[in-house]
């Protein structure tokens, strides 16, 4: 009875372990730039295309960049620079409108004129709009004023000059518009592409900034943070689960059915008991092999030396003689 109870409580501390396992995996985050899909529940991964300026020392690889990725303009008078989850790569001074220890979050902004407008700060943390896989920047340099309608045709330009010309106030309020940025990610399987190709869509407002980017990284993937067990971890717990399954299933049939007690209700107990057994006896066998080996205790011994040698072959020389001296009397 105590050893099928030892089986129920082994297989059911089992079960609680690999359920807390589970519970604690699925309350588990995700990592930074990375998200789960809403609808099909697929993973997506951007830290590919994320880039980060070579440490010190280091030699660069053959696909390494060295600067952030750029779009054209082309209808828009300027060019943009850009990175997905971190802050460019280039170093930036004298952003417009942005403090100066916000100068290196900047992820997206573009120069015009000689100056730099920063177009969103950093974010790590990419979005599902229906469908579309987007990554959105906020609180860039601060926005112009709205385009002037037709009743204020019939202003002078330098009253439209002063409404529009608000990027170069620094000491802007802080409930003012800023520019931000939204970039929508495309699956690209090609793979004689690019890693990534990033191109400008355009800016109604000079405002909101859009842009498409596509790239393999795009596509779904598989959570490998998810993926505690490799194929061993697998095949161990399967191979587990089969042998608590064979001590409790045959427990219960040599209790029930063959009404076994004591140690003889484990399944197969004879042969069980015959790998023992034989598992006794070579370790008997190489014990006793290893003794053998082993320095024996000395023992006291009578000690001999030179002159009771020489008395014992001085008495044999004289017998001899005696021999020889008889043999010569008698003839």
């Amino acid at each position: 009875m105590r050893l099928l109870q030892i089986c129920a409580l082994t297989l059911f501390a089992f079960d609680a372990t690999v359920w807390g396992a589970s519970e604690e995996k699925k309350a588990k985050p995700i990592k930074p730039c990375t998200v789960l899909s809403p609808t099909s529940g697929s993973f997506f991964d951007l830290t590919p295309i994320s880039l980060y300026p070579p440490k010190a020392g280091k030699k660069l690889k053959k696909d390494d960049r060295t600067e952030s990725w750029h779009a054209k303009g082309y209808d828009y008078p300027a060019n943009f620079t850009l990175n997905v989850c971190a802050p460019v790569m280039e170093g930036l001074k004298d952003v417009i409108g942005v403090e100066k220890s916000l100068w290196r979050n900047v992820s997206a902004f573009y120069k015009m004129d000689g100056k730099t407008y920063s177009i969103g700060q950093q974010s790590s943390s990419p979005i599902f709009r229906g469908r579309k896989l987007v990554l959105n920047y906020t609180d860039g340099s601060p926005c112009p004023a709205p385009r002037l309608s037709h009743s204020l045709s019939t202003l002078d330009k330098d009253t439209k000059r002063k409404l529009k010309d608000d990027d170069d106030d620094d000491n802007i309020s802080k409930d003012v518009r800023r520019k931000s940025t939204v970039i929508s990610f495309l699956c690209d399987r090609d793979p004689l592409a690019p890693k990534a190709v990033v191109s400008f869509v355009g800016s109604p407002d000079d405002c909101a900034y859009f842009f498409e980017v596509r790239s393999q990284a795009a596509c779904a993937g598989v959570n490998d943070a998810q993926q505690t067990l490799g194929p061993g971890g697998v095949f161990g717990v399967i191979v587990l689960i089969a042998v608590l399954v064979y001590l409790v299933g045959g427990c219960v049939y040599q209790r029930t059915v063959m009404h076994q007690r004591g140690w003889r209700q484990l399944p197969n107990y004879s042969m069980w008991a015959g790998i023992a057994s034989f598992i006794k006896d070579m370790f008997v066998i190489l014990f006793s092999s290893c003794l053998r080996f082993m320095p024996k205790r000395r023992r006291y011994s009578r000690v001999s030396n030179g002159n009771a040698r020489g008395r014992a072959g001085r008495t044999d020389d004289e017998n001899r003689l005696i021999d020889q001296l008889d043999e010569e009397w008698d003839e």
